[in-house]
């Protein structure tokens, strides 16, 4: 049987991790194998990949996307791209940009200009909702306009508008997802969700920004794999597929939810000045992908929390040290 070989760019952070674990599982598709090219910055975590290190189908690359020695070396040798580095903190990036912008932008570049050379099948670049910038109502399609607020969304829309570029210009099979926000377990604890529950159960106060009023939409990880999955085996060339998980909440709901799951009160929570240029709501509409590609999201918030919840409740092991280590 011939394998599909794909690079996974970014494949030892929260989703690209998840992304491999779930192709080489035993529930994954059993003719690829899995090369993960990552630069293990402060959110990579070589921990992350130990469930599939011993199988004869992975192999992990430690580099820089902006490398282009090394990554014109592995295109070559791949069927297929499936790109998930990036920076991706918005708060960092309002401190500062450059980095965001090299990695974002020119890494996403690079990995371009290698498949223009050796033209891989499928080049599927990960995206996020916040491209769009904020919307009062309604959710928005992939045909509305880019119209991103951070230095963050402003990177990855332009990394999305490159890879789209290659596609009409050169003919490269590049296909773009834009998820909503992701939680779940293995999340390096400086976002919300898991910043939230491992100070929680250390018994600190959880920082709220403004009026907590900022509404989101939540996605489990399970269902993103789910949707960049059925992108790369059925998505089209050119296209752009969001990628929602249905749970729109205000940060303040999820604030009380996350109270509750970790059996604290209102007293742990510190309103904080509102983060610059904060947009108000994201909301996606996810019915090209469902129609198209048959994807909806399976995992329940509230059993998807309470998964979230206890897995950080058993692996202090694996969050403690990142803490440390970033003065979180």
């Amino acid at each position: 049987m011939t394998s599909t070989r794909i690079l996974v760019t970014g494949g030892a952070g929260f989703i690209g991790s998840h992304y491999v674990r779930t192709l080489l599982g035993p529930d994954g598709p059993a003719d690829v194998t899995v090369t993960v090219l990552d630069k293990l910055t402060y959110a990579g975590n070589p921990a992350n990949l130990d469930p599939v290190r011993g199988s004869g189908r992975f192999r992990f690359v430690r580099g820089d996307i902006c490398d282009a020695e090394l990554v014109d070396a592995l295109v070559a040798e791949h069927d297929e791209v499936v790109h998930f580095a990036a920076e991706s903190h918005v708060d960092r990036s309002i401190q500062g940009a450059a980095e965001f912008v090299r990695t974002n932008v020119a890494g996403t570049q690079t990995l371009l200009d290698a498949a223009l050379r050796h033209a891989p099948d499928v080049f599927v670049h990960i995206s996020t909702d916040e491209v769009y910038g904020s919307i009062p109502s309604g959710s928005w399609p992939e045909t509305d306009p880019l119209q991103p607020n951070s230095p963050y969304s402003a990177a990855k829309a332009s990394s999305d508008l490159i890879a789209l570029a290659y596609h009409r210009t050169h003919g490269l099979d590049v296909r773009v997802t834009r998820s909503s926000n992701n939680y779940g377990h293995h999340q390096f604890p400086e976002k919300v969700v898991p910043l939230f529950i491992t100070n929680l159960l250390d018994g600190e106060k959880v920082p709220l920004y403004g009026d907590g009023g900022n509404v989101r939409d939540w996605l489990h990880i399970d269902d993103h794999v789910q949707g960049v999955e059925l992108v790369r085996t059925a998505g089209r060339a050119g296209e752009v597929y969001n990628i929602g998980g249905g749970t729109e909440l205000s940060n303040k709901e999820l604030t009380d939810l996350l109270l509750t799951a970790c059996d604290a009160g209102w007293d742990s929570v510190e309103y904080v000045t509102d983060r610059k240029g904060h947009d108000r709501r994201y909301s996606v509409d996810c019915t090209k992908i469902g129609v198209e590609l048959g994807y909806r999201p399976r995992k329940d918030f509230a059993t998807g929390l309470a998964e979230t919840v206890q897995w950080y409740r058993d692996h202090r092991h694996w969050w403690e040290p990142l803490k440390q280590r970033g003065g979180i």
